[in-house]
């Protein structure tokens, strides 16, 4: 697996473009969104704007409560903050309503399973957490116990969009239970190895998905 800047820039890029595009498989899929979709979705629906642009901005409003935490942003985390949200409105635009309740079940299915992957890839570029992840692991840095913060921030957004009329549903469910299992499994797999290590020592996971 190959550490150098430009191929992690591709794994990096790829990996953040392919996540925006599982946003928009689940949106189109209609059966309930992961927790901050929900926010996301909520926000949109209240404001008006798309669906990628309130992405983007409330990234921008995380990355401000990185403030008290010092946490210190890398090239991944601004990158993450501007891709996602153009990538899930470029599919949204290319991606029709799905009526069949099959078709829309396989939406959603391959929009947790390209999560998990993309999760994988842009965490395992090694240039920087996205402004979500890094609240988290910020947060976990003052001596919380990391799975009680991301409990408590999954339940916090999602309580918050639901309430902003973001869709809620069997797939909240869904990704809720999968998305954690599916991330620790992909992450080790796509993670190069950090510079410290020789490259033959085998990768390890950045942070938490």
């Amino acid at each position: 697996m190959s550490t150098k800047l430009p191929g992690r820039l591709a794994r990096l890029l790829g990996g953040l473009v392919l996540f925006g595009v599982s946003v928009a498989l689940m949106v189109r899929a209609d059966l309930g969104l992961a927790s901050w979709d929900v926010l996301h979705q909520g926000l949109a629906e209240r404001t008006g704007l798309p669906l990628g642009q309130v992405v983007n901005l409330v990234a921008v409003v995380v990355l401000v409560l990185w403030i008290p935490l010092r946490q210190r942003p890398g090239l991944g985390t601004l990158a993450n903050a501007v891709v996602v949200g153009f990538a899930a409105d470029a599919a949204l635009a290319v991606l029709p309503p799905v009526a069949p309740v099959a078709g829309r079940i396989g939406l959603l299915v391959a929009g947790i399973l390209l999560n998990g992957l993309a999760t994988a890839l842009y965490l395992g570029a090694r240039l920087g957490p996205g402004p979500r992840d890094g609240l988290m692991t910020g947060l976990a840095a003052r001596g919380l116990p990391i799975g009680r913060v991301r409990t408590a921030i999954e339940l916090g957004v999602l309580a918050l969009g639901w309430a902003l009329g973001g869709t809620v549903g069997p797939g909240t469910l869904l990704f809720a239970v999968s998305i954690g299992p599916l991330a620790q499994h992909l992450i080790p797999k796509f993670t190069v190895p950090a510079p410290s290590r020789p490259a033959t020592t085998g990768a390890t996971s950045p942070c938490p998905a």
